[in-house]
């Protein structure tokens, strides 16, 4: 390595929702400074092991889990899950060398901070939530900067160093696509009202089995739909929808720019990732919120968008009476619709990637003053 390369760890990944906003403030990095070294921290069998690669970076692994929300066996190992993904953390810094290290969220966010901590290494944290996760809480006085996705978040972070209200990180191809484009990339009409559903990286079962309930009536009203179903409900969603003329059915949509260009509204789960790429494109959405997301976070970040008329809320136990009424309504009056679109857009933060991006980079600058 080139003694004078900014060198960064980012620790991220459980879920998409927190390992997307670390590959976007890696991208952003890159472009202010190509010669940026990184490495990803990740744990094994999830989301990370494939996207990682995919995106060109290098990624380790460590031993590490969540308590179990109920009695489990599993839940023996967590001390000595912590112990272990500790002492690799250590090894994985001292061995890279890194300038900053940056959490973006899951379980390895805490032992690779932590242990950057101990090694005296500068930390920032992106905490995408309203209401800030058990991690960030935790290493809220340890750590160089905080940025969070929401200005209520600053409030529940009172001990920390520095809290900058920086928004979410959004993948810089959102709102580049026009929606003919996107519709010919789906094989729909870009003249027919489209519905987006979604449940995450890996689906929603929930919003899944609520959506089944009105297809026949979403065929029957010419709209056409385009559904992330996650691996479980792919089969039997695309069986449901076979008789369909314009639908798209997918496990996962990697291409989510065309999905969000092609929808007139979208269907979805609240998490802080998907309220920002919302906010980004300006879209008019119907929010379920995770009804056993941490500290109700879901629900918070659902309340702010429906409080500034940006989205419908609908709670994950009224799916099947509520949900179908709510969809139709919506796309069949578009002053409605088009109204919480722009109220949407008007939320949005585009440039969170750009500024955090210049904060990490910030932060090294300063170890490498230092140590070179």
């Amino acid at each position: 390595m080139q003694k004078g390369n900014p060198r960064i760890v980012f620790a991220a990944g459980g879920t998409g929702g927190h390992l997307f906003p670390a590959i976007s403030i890696a991208e952003e990095i890159k472009k202010i400074d190509s010669a940026a070294e990184f490495l990803f921290v990740g744990t094994r069998g999830k989301i990370e092991e494939r996207i990682v690669p995919e995106r060109g970076y290098p990624l380790r692994t460590i031993w590490i889990s969540g308590v179990a929300r109920s009695f489990h066996a599993r839940n023996f190992l967590v001390p000595l899950k912590i112990i272990v993904s500790l002492m690799q953390s250590l090894a994985l810094i001292r061995n890279f060398h890194p300038h900053v290290v940056v959490g973006t969220g899951g379980y390895v966010t805490g032992p690779v901070l932590f242990a950057a901590t101990l090694l005296h290494i500068p930390t920032l944290i992106q905490e995408q939530n309203s209401y800030p996760g058990f991690t960030t809480q935790k290493l809220a006085r340890r750590v160089s900067e905080i940025h969070v996705g929401f200005e209520v978040t600053s409030e529940f972070l009172k001990s920390a160093k520095s809290v900058k209200v920086s928004g979410n990180p959004t993948r810089d191809a959102l709102g580049t696509i026009g929606r003919e484009e996107a519709a010919n990339f789906f094989h729909l009409d870009p003249r027919v009202k489209t519905l987006l559903v979604f449940g995450g990286s890996l689906g929603a079962a929930s919003i899944n089995a609520a959506v089944l309930e009105f297809v026949d009536d979403l065929k029957a009203n010419g709209f056409q739909l385009i559904w992330q179903t996650g691996e479980r409900d792919l089969e039997k969603i695309r069986l449901a929808t076979a008789a369909m003329a314009g639908r798209h059915v997918e496990r996962f949509i990697e291409r989510m720019e065309y999905a969000y260009a092609a929808a007139d509204l979208v269907v979805c789960r609240a998490g802080a990732i998907t309220i920002a790429e919302l906010t980004r494109v300006g879209k008019a959405a119907v929010l379920v919120p995770y009804p056993h997301a941490a500290a109700g976070h879901q629900l918070s970040n659902a309340k702010m968008l429906v409080d500034a008329g940006a989205a419908a809320l609908v709670l994950n136990h009224e799916l099947v009476p509520k949900l179908r009424d709510v969809v139709f309504k919506l796309l069949q009056d578009g002053h409605q619709r088009e109204e919480m679109a722009r109220r949407s857009g008007s939320l949005g933060k585009p440039h969170a990637a750009r500024r955090i991006a210049e904060a990490v980079l910030s932060l090294a600058a300063l170890t490498q003053q230092i140590h070179g």
